[in-house]
């Protein structure tokens, strides 16, 4: 056994990063994705740099352990081949709009006459029931109508956009659970269902979780916001020769840090005195922070702070993540041979399992690799020639 959900099949229908994500996560876990593509490939599969034409690193990262195959929806005879799948299936996993699956007689109430007890999670931009339910959406659009730009402009005068798909990402575990949800319920009562995750509503919870502030309370206590989050003054610091994340967070790291500092008497300032002062004047408080980080180095604030037990840690460039001592220390990369595209480093799932460990069952699949293993019609991808260099 490999995997806590071997012997569970997905037939994935999703592109670019979030439906990707989901089954990306179900794949990791065990479960056998199928993933659907037409002649022109998953889009994601075009961003470069790569070897080969349809494998970029975005796609390679978002695809492992999936099998491909290549159908052309339209055509009846590759319908009839994607319903005997469905059929046998346990999960269907789409982020292709409700109307335009509808179209392709693929909406739940289809999916369900080929096989009454599958999960139909449908990954969609808003909930169907309101006025934008037809939008399409992109993670830029999501982090900028769930507030997540707008914090940025809270913060600094200027909304922007977080320098990750931290919506796609978000979202797609959100579909993971709740595909693995939807499956213990059915272990328990036979009943398939369907499952509908929207971008908007969850990247509004997820962001009203840190964010609700005095609008939690009916009338209001106040405005929204978690000041300490949305301080400008919150780090990383300075050092005198990098920068540190430091969080000086409970009372007992202030009575730590300001003995480090030489100065207790800080805690005295009504500023600074508790929890809630401290998150109250949190400007203040990154000041202070600032001006005391700027007098060491990295090396000798992390050995202070550590022996103080406050959390710290140095700023890392994603390319400093290859050399991270401890990631090699859990084994986190590998280097891998790829059928088609060489040799590969692959960051392996951050989850451990004691009974059902996790492993690369399949690296991430050439558009249509698995059609003839699945007993799919051959067909002849068309894939993009642009390559978008993101390097």
């Amino acid at each position: 056994m490999s995997g806590p959900l071997n012997g569970i099949r997905v037939i994935d229908l999703t592109t670019v990063i979030m439906g990707p994500s989901a089954s990306q996560v179900l794949a990791d876990l065990g479960a056998d994705v199928i993933k659907v593509e037409s002649s022109g490939g998953d889009t994601m599969r075009n961003i470069g740099p790569m070897r080969n034409p349809g494998m970029g690193p975005l796609f390679m990262q978002a695809n492992r352990n999936k099998r491909s195959i290549m159908l052309d929806l339209k055509n009846p005879e590759d319908m009839k081949q994607l319903e005997g799948l469905i059929a046998g299936a346990d999960v269907f996993l789409s982020n292709i709009r409700p109307r335009a699956l509808a179209r392709l007689g693929l909406a739940y109430e289809n999916v369900q006459k080929l096989n009454a007890s599958i999960i139909f999670c449908s990954c969609v931009g808003y909930g169907q029931e309101g006025p934008l339910a037809a939008e399409a959406v992109y993670d830029d659009l999501m982090q900028a109508a769930s507030g997540v730009s707008g914090m940025f402009e809270r913060v600094d005068g200027k909304p922007r956009y977080a320098p990750v798909n931290i919506c796609d990402r978000v979202v797609g575990l959100n579909a993971a659970v709740a595909v693995q949800a939807a499956l213990i319920h059915r272990q328990r009562s036979g009943e398939g269902q369907s499952v509908e995750v929207p971008m908007f509503e969850t990247m509004a919870d997820f962001v009203l979780s840190d964010h609700i502030g005095g609008l939690a309370f009916v009338p209001p206590l106040g405005p929204t916001g978690y000041l300490r989050l949305l301080s400008r003054e919150r780090g990383p610091y300075a050092t005198t020769d990098g920068y540190l994340a430091v969080v000086v967070y409970t009372d007992a790291h202030w009575r730590r840090f300001t003995a480090i500092i030489g100065r207790p008497e800080v805690l005295e300032d009504a500023r600074f005195h508790n929890m809630q002062s401290r998150t109250t004047h949190a400007e203040d408080v990154g000041r202070l922070l600032a001006g005391e980080l700027a007098k060491r180095s990295s090396s000798e604030w992390l050995t202070l702070l550590r022996e103080g037990d406050i959390p710290a840690c140095r700023v890392n460039s994603v390319d400093e993540l290859f050399d991270n001592e401890h990631l090699a220390a859990v084994g986190f990369f590998s280097e891998v041979d790829h059928p088609t595209e060489g040799r590969l480093r692959l960051p392996r799932s951050p989850l451990l399992f004691s009974r059902t460990p996790l492993k690369v069952r399949y690296l991430a699949p050439p558009l249509g690799y698995h059609n003839q293993e699945l007993g799919m019609k051959e067909h002849e991808p068309e894939l993009s020639t642009t390559v978008i260099n993101k390097a």
